[in-house]
């Protein structure tokens, strides 16, 4: 008895071959990503993993840890060095908000527009952004020298004023370093900015004008809700820029005078690397990491309602 193999259906074959290239296809990029995945692995990933595990801990390197359960939550939620440093971070992330997107948008409605010459202006202003922010930090920290031959100092003398203390007195300390923050996060707000006025309907302009509506009138009615997006965006990385804020801190004036100007980092680190308590330093950043999750969706929240 014989037995016939019955042929392969046709375009069977072909399919088979598509769908192996086309997972190649899809395996390819992976590939090239998996070196930087790597690294996002073991410098990134496994550390928070890692620093929630020590949170529950009392870490002592060559001790053995201790469970302490949420002890360090709860030294971390009712110190007062750290309540104070999280109030510090909290009016640093609000005031540094709102002045780099208030003033990034002037900024933006100043240098957009297609003339030549508004490139070299759009990458003068953009230069606080792509330098190193200790070395912005360390150009303010002489600028803001107390003594009366201090540059900024120098100046205010021009107008009768000072000779002001800045970042050596415990009422200015923490204002000094806002402005510095704000001055240079408004770049990169106006460069989004740009990017934004770029998009609106340049119609909605003059039809505004024919039916009379002033220039203000036409920003408030056409300009301002037609950006409505980029505000969302531009609140939501601002915020979560000065709830981390360290470089800047840690150089101008390293939490003093008298921990008036110590934030919710600079204290995380102080403790974890200066004192030795690497518990609570975890559990201060894990409470740090809530609240910049809860902070990125509440704003999205917000914003998907607003969309509707």
């Amino acid at each position: 008895m014989t037995t016939t193999l019955s042929p392969p259906r046709r375009g069977t074959e072909p399919r088979r071959r598509h769908k192996r290239v086309r997972r190649r296809g899809a395996l390819v990029p992976w590939l090239f990503l998996a070196p930087a995945l790597l690294l996002f692995l073991y410098f990134k990933f496994i550390p928070i993993f890692v620093m929630m595990k020590d949170s529950f801990f009392e870490v002592r390197p060559f001790l053995g840890n201790r469970w302490v359960g949420l002890e360090n939550y709860e030294n971390a939620l009712t110190d007062s060095a750290f309540t104070s440093a999280m109030w510090h971070s909290a009016v640093l992330a609000l005031l540094t908000t709102v002045g780099s997107i208030v003033l990034g948008l002037v900024l933006a409605l100043l240098v957009e527009g297609p003339a030549r010459y508004l490139w070299f202006v759009r990458t003068a202003a953009f230069l606080p952004v792509v330098t190193t922010i200790a070395a912005v930090a360390e150009v303010w920290r002489i600028m803001y020298h107390p003594g009366p031959d201090g540059l900024l100092n120098t100046v205010a003398g021009w107008v009768g004023i000072g000779p002001l203390s800045f970042l050596s007195s415990e009422d200015s300390s923490l204002w000094s370093i806002m402005v510095m923050m704000i001055w240079r996060g408004a770049p990169y707000d106006m460069m989004i900015f740009v990017a934004g006025l770029v998009g609106v309907d340049r119609t909605l302009y003059e039809a505004a004008a024919v039916d009379g509506a002033t220039v203000w009138q036409r920003f408030w009615r056409v300009t301002l809700p037609a950006l409505r997006p980029v505000f969302w965006i531009l609140f939501t990385l601002a915020a979560i820029r000065g709830l981390r804020v360290f470089v800047e801190v840690y150089v101008l004036t390293n939490g003093g005078p008298n921990g008036s100007s110590e934030v919710l980092m600079t204290l995380i680190y102080k403790e974890g690397l200066q004192n030795n308590r690497f518990g609570l330093a975890s559990a201060a950043s894990v409470v740090l990491f809530l609240a910049t999750l809860l902070l990125t969706v509440i704003v999205q929240v917000l914003r998907r309602r607003q969309a509707r």
